[in-house]
């Protein structure tokens, strides 16, 4: 089996040595190039030396990174890891990252960062594995088709929307915000009340909302303790906090919750899952879409034992067919359908 290509660039010369330290101690890789800035990269792309997947700084001289992606996704899509010293104000930069089309974001630290990467070597080793598998396909696909579709603004008061006793439980992570707005964009207010596990940092999950909650028809926010889940109503979980749906007579309720992480993440796919599980039964669907790793198969499960009725997004529109291939392993799903589905699935589910 061939070796993974890996391109890094970063004004950092200390960066560029140990991220190749890393990568070249990896059977599976090898640094294909490194360069200080994207105009470099340019030159050495344009000698035949195309990456498989590229690790990218933002602040850089001569041409940002944000530029760089933007040019690389149009041009020929590649796997991009950003690796950037991302702070609370970056948060838009951070969206707009993903929303180009980076696969992976890891956050380094303003100081310490030899003994970070270090530190996290093996984790970094095995973002870029699995990076590299990732469908690019769907980013310029779904992304064109997002800029086609309309933005309405409309009032979306809370106190227009009537109780539901229908839930819609989702669960994503790499490639999910491409794919949740293209979902979201294209529902109306009178959609089931809607949560959302979207694997992210704490502090963005909120920037993330807003931006949806300005392009779609219905409400989209950050989820509280205590939310109502109603028609027209999409709650994503807050970074670093679970998510889970409670009852309270014929109303639900989203409770936000502290604890340790679930298959290695919180917000946890699993958690919501769960939750649904017992306090929705039949009145909910649960949808498992692109994502790596397997987070969220387990809760699937126990949704459809409790007979709720799954889907899990294919492989063709995935990014990564990590979480959905895991919970169709575990005959979790009734059912595996294209990303262009789910919009219609979640209205006609909502009546």
């Amino acid at each position: 089996m061939s070796k993974i290509q890996v391109a890094i660039i970063d004004d950092s010369a200390l960066v560029r040595q140990v991220i190749s330290q890393i990568i070249q101690a990896d059977p599976q890789m090898n640094v294909l190039f490194t360069a200080p800035d994207p105009i470099f990269a340019l030159e050495k792309i344009k000698k035949g030396s195309w990456p498989d997947v590229i690790v990218l700084d933002i602040e850089m001289p001569r041409m940002d990174g944000l530029s760089f992606l933007k040019k690389i996704m149009e041009e020929r899509p590649t796997p991009v890891v950003i690796c950037s010293t991302l702070t609370p104000k970056d948060s838009e930069t951070y969206l707009q990252a993903l929303s180009l089309g980076a696969s992976e974001i890891i956050a380094k630290p303003q100081i310490g960062i030899k003994d970070f990467l270090n530190e996290s070597a093996m984790e970094f080793q095995k973002i870029i594995r699995e990076v590299s598998k990732v469908n690019l396909k769907t980013y310029s696909k779904f992304s064109s088709l997002q800029a086609e579709h309309s933005k309405p603004t409309i009032s979306k008061s809370i106190q227009n929307f009537a109780t539901t006793d229908k839930i819609v439980a989702i669960g994503t992570s790499t490639g999910g915000t491409i794919a949740l707005e293209y979902i979201l964009e294209r529902l109306d207010v009178n959609c089931p009340g809607i949560l959302i596990v979207q694997h992210m940092p704490e502090k963005f999950t909120k920037a993330f909302a807003e931006r949806l909650n300005k392009v779609c028809k219905i409400e989209v926010k950050e989820a509280e303790n205590m939310d109502r889940v109603t028609k027209g109503r999409a709650l994503i979980a807050p970074g670093n906090f679970h998510l889970t749906l409670k009852k309270s007579g014929a109303q639900y309720y989203a409770e936000v919750i502290d604890g340790p992480l679930v298959n290695r993440h919180k917000p946890s796919v699993n958690v919501l899952f769960r939750s649904v599980a017992k306090n929705a039964g039949k009145n909910a669907i649960g949808i498992i879409m692109t994502g790596m790793g397997d987070d969220g198969a387990d809760g699937m499960r126990e949704m459809h034992d409790a007979g709720i009725y799954t889907y899990a997004q294919n492989e063709e529109s995935c990014v990564v067919f990590g979480m959905p291939k895991e919970a169709i392993k575990r005959n979790a799903v009734d059912q595996v359908v294209h990303l262009e589905e789910i919009p219609k699935i979640i209205s006609q589910f909502g009546g």
